[in-house]
């Protein structure tokens, strides 16, 4: 099965890769139908494992291949990586200011981005998805690298990212469905906005993958844009969000969980 995986195309592979991960977001969702509503405890230490999965996987999976492709070049090797990275952290801060979102526990008067009119569960929709952008950017550029033939980008690093993403999916797709769930929406609405959320994963997956197989010089640049705008996500919040229900120190375990899973996962595979 592997084999014939390696004769698809790399945009066929983040395709199908980014499948997987909103498939998995679709099983967080899926969990309304067995429960009103998530222990806030379990919640904190799933979104810190997000955390911690995301973090490692920016420097694993992305920084360090970026920085490894940069060397002997003519500009130092430091520079992509560094463009990179606060480029991205730059494109989801303007995302931030402008998407109309609403963060998980938050009253819908706190909703960020432009002012609309729109209902909370549209809001928190739209928050999710602000995570999952540069997660599928992430991984449609692993897949693109991969098969640029550097050996710092292997398609086993690739799988080894998807699979980190998509299991830290699994507390997202949760984090949207089960607070419209106890909100009082039904069971089947709550699941169809928690796994819509993932829905960008496999876009942004593609549109990855095409840049850095179209432009190989930008693959530096790439690869550091979309640990960018991972470590934003998380530091601005998936790790506030863990830290906000009296689970601090167990919320921090899941992160260093999260990071520890990530790295063993990319360092045994890729």
């Amino acid at each position: 099965m592997l084999e014939s995986f390696k004769d698809l195309s790399p945009v066929v592979q983040a395709l199908l890769a980014t499948c997987f991960t909103w498939f998995v977001t679709a099983l967080g969702a899926a969990f309304v139908f067995v429960k009103k509503e998530l222990d806030r405890k379990i919640l904190d230490v799933m979104l810190g494992f997000a955390a911690g999965v995301m973090i490692a996987a920016s420097y694993w999976s992305l920084l360090a291949p970026a920085l490894e492709m940069s060397e002997g070049k003519s500009l130092p090797a430091w520079i992509p990586a560094a463009v990179g990275f606060l480029l991205g952290g730059v494109f989801l801060r303007i995302a931030d200011r402008l998407l109309p979102h609403l963060h998980v526990h938050s009253p819908i008067e706190e909703a960020e981005g432009i002012k609309t009119p729109w209902p909370k569960s549209t809001l928190l929709v739209l928050a999710i998805t602000l995570h999952n952008i540069p997660e599928g950017l992430a991984v449609g550029v692993a897949f693109g690298a991969a098969a640029m033939g550097f050996p710092s980008a292997s398609l086993a690093g690739a799988i080894a990212l998807a699979l980190g993403i998509g299991i830290q999916n699994f507390p997202e797709g949760a984090a949207v469905s089960m607070p419209l769930r106890r909100d009082g929406m039904s069971r089947l609405k709550s699941f169809w906005y928690g796994q819509i959320s993932g829905m960008v994963e496999p876009i942004a997956g593609v549109v990855g993958a095409m840049a850095v197989v179209v432009a190989r010089p930008l693959l530096p640049y790439a690869l550091s844009f979309a640990a960018g705008a991972m470590i934003f996500v998380v530091v601005e919040e998936v790790i506030p969000e863990s830290q906000q229900g009296n689970n601090a120190d167990l919320a921090t375990m899941g992160v260093m969980v999260g990071f520890t899973v990530m790295m063993i996962l990319d360092v045994s595979l890729g």
